[in-house]
């Protein structure tokens, strides 16, 4: 470490965007969903999402002109396909993002088995995100920890003192699956929450989990004991590409589910957004199996549309079932929106912007995607306008 450079405790008052902090025998790792649902999750996909900190950063002030981050990063990798990229560490100063790093080396988990998620774990050293020559005075600093790789936050060194800076006025909490998760996206302040929180001048809590957005009663509950002063929740496609459920249980789980979170917060602006357009999945079943392709992967649904009828869930079915739900409750619950997700990307932006494993966004979708939220919710008339 630098002469110069001084070590500074990282804390509750140092972190937004998590809703737990586990002490850990190198340092302090940031979890999305509190302890008590933790000891609910049932797979390791969700176990790993959850860790994952989208939208998770440290914000403070402060007049440093270099910033140092160790940490420990878990990463993901895939037998037999190539590695994916370092996870990304975004700066952003006084609201503009100005450096981007990452942190090579950590461990590594390599899954085995895409079905099951079974993965194999390689320890690794910890490294450093470093920033270096920002300018002098007094700031505003974000440092956004990778939205897709588990980090352990090891210590904190800057070159002048750190104090903890103010919050936003409003909260938004936001639940969704892998898109909202920020899967396709290249960095965190890229995922499409973190675009349209910063257009609507919020704080963000990302409850985004890759391939688990499956009306689990534990989230709700995390949920409602989490304050908030906007919710938001993006419910559907992983019910579809898992196949979990039937229409019979689809309906009354997400009642169950908006209950739950009225228990906590009666009067909050609560935004329920259908799924985007997804044509593999519009009008046939899942589940949704991936498929090796000349880029890597792709998914294709493999369920039976004759059986749609009986019950099976496709996109189209479930979009129907949400305006139907919304409109049930809305005499009793004037505050619950409902979001059509075909305004956020629909069959124009598929024609434009193709999902490139025919599932997942890339980059430029989630730019739309957020800017597109941030209009349709935060803007005149939006659920959560001003």
């Amino acid at each position: 470490m630098p002469a110069n450079l001084i070590s500074t405790t990282i804390d509750d008052g140092l972190l937004r965007g998590h809703l737990d902090l586990e002490a850990t025998a190198r340092g302090l790792l940031p979890h999305r969903l509190p302890a008590a649902a933790r000891r609910r999750i049932p797979d390791a996909r969700l176990a790993s999402a959850e860790a994952q900190p989208s939208g998770v950063r440290l914000v403070f002030r402060t007049a440093a002109t270099v910033i140092e981050l160790e940490t420990l990063p878990t990463k993901r990798a895939y037998a037999g396909l190539p590695p994916l990229p370092d996870g990304v560490y975004d700066l952003v100063v006084d609201g503009r993002l100005v450096a981007r790093t990452t942190v090579p080396g950590g461990n590594v988990e390599t899954v085995v088995d895409m079905v099951t998620q079974e993965a194999e774990r390689t320890e690794g050293p910890s490294g450093i995100a470093r920033f270096a020559d920002l300018p002098a005075g007094e700031k505003h600093v974000e440092i956004w920890l990778p939205h897709n790789e588990i980090t352990e936050l090891v210590a904190l060194r800057v070159d002048a003192p750190v104090v903890p800076a103010g919050r936003r006025e409003r909260v938004w909490l936001h639940h969704g699956s892998s898109i909202s998760h920020g899967s396709g996206a290249t960095h965190p302040t890229g995922t499409w929450p973190a675009i349209a929180a910063a257009s609507g001048g919020v704080d963000l809590v990302n409850l985004g989990f890759g391939g688990s957005a499956l009306l689990d009663p534990f989230v709700a509950r995390a949920i409602r004991d989490t304050p908030a002063d906007l919710i938001s929740l993006k419910s559907g496609i992983n019910l579809t590409n898992m196949d979990v459920m039937r229409l019979r249980a689809f309906v009354p789980a997400v009642h169950g589910f908006l209950d739950t979170v009225r228990d906590g917060h009666p009067t909050t602006p609560l935004l329920l957004v259908s799924p985007i357009l997804c044509p593999i999945q519009e009008d046939t079943p899942g589940p949704v199996m991936p498929v090796p392709s000349a880029t890597g992967l792709r998914f294709e649904a493999t369920g039976d549309p004759a059986e749609v009828p009986a019950g099976r869930l496709t996109l189209s079915v479930i979009r129907d079932a949400l305006e139907r739900i919304v409109a049930d409750r809305s005499g009793q619950d004037p505050h619950l929106h409902l979001l059509d997700g075909r305004a956020l990307y629909g069959a124009d932006d598929y024609a434009r912007l193709p999902l490139p494993d025919e599932l997942h966004p890339d980059a430029a979708t989630h730019a739309l995607i957020g800017a597109r939220f941030g209009e349709l919710a935060f803007g005149a008339g939006g659920a959560f306008a001003s």
